[in-house]
């Protein structure tokens, strides 16, 4: 099975189809702001993809959320994850946005990165990729290094972040030594992209 949640109006054929309001095409109706274990009507290991463009975001508690999705998530299912890049304007300009994410954020839907603290969060989610988008402009003949630092310190550098996580079962150890580097891939709206 593939879910496409928070759906909306962009309804995917051969996808499950899941949003919190009834529109013409969806298959599930959910609220994914008041996620509880079972709260998507789905069996444990029952889907192999999941997308979520443009959700996460708008999610007040992301964890209950990301826990559940990993309880329907078969083992090494995929998840697509788009967001707009914490420090740029439409992170923050749209009303109904109540959350940023940055580069590093996606590790934190992942067990490692709690070896400090247990806030009762049960799912393990490992990012395999994230593609940062950056809008065509003078950095696209800049070198990766120069691309990097702007994007750590500048504001509006990145249009859209599209991280790639797996789901990992059974969880692993809340353990700083399994945390690892993530490849970060530079992509311009012009197709050119760098590592």
């Amino acid at each position: 099975m593939k879910l496409h949640l928070g759906c909306g109006r962009t309804i995917l054929p051969g996808w499950t189809n899941l949003d919190g309001v009834a529109l013409p095409g969806v298959d599930l109706v959910v609220d994914l702001e008041a996620c509880v274990p079972g709260r998507i009507p789905l069996g444990d290991d029952s889907v192999e993809c999941l997308l979520a463009s443009h959700l996460l975001e708008h999610i007040r508690a992301p964890l209950p959320l990301m826990q559940e999705l990993h309880r329907i998530a078969r083992p090494g299912a995929r998840l697509e994850v788009r967001v707009p890049y914490g420090s740029s304007d439409d992170a923050w300009e749209d009303p109904t946005h109540v959350r940023p994410y940055f580069a590093d954020s996606f590790g934190y839907f992942g067990q490692p990165y709690y070896w400090r603290a247990d806030y009762g969060y049960r799912g393990d989610w490992d990012l395999d990729l994230l593609e940062l988008v950056l809008p065509d402009g003078p950095l696209r003949t800049a070198p990766v290094a120069e691309i990097a630092a702007a994007v750590r310190t500048q504001r509006n550098v990145v249009a859209e972040m599209v991280a790639t996580l797996r789901a990992v079962k059974p969880i692993r150890a809340a353990r700083a030594d399994l945390r690892r580097p993530v490849p970060v891939r530079y992509l311009f709206q012009d197709g050119r992209s760098g590592t």
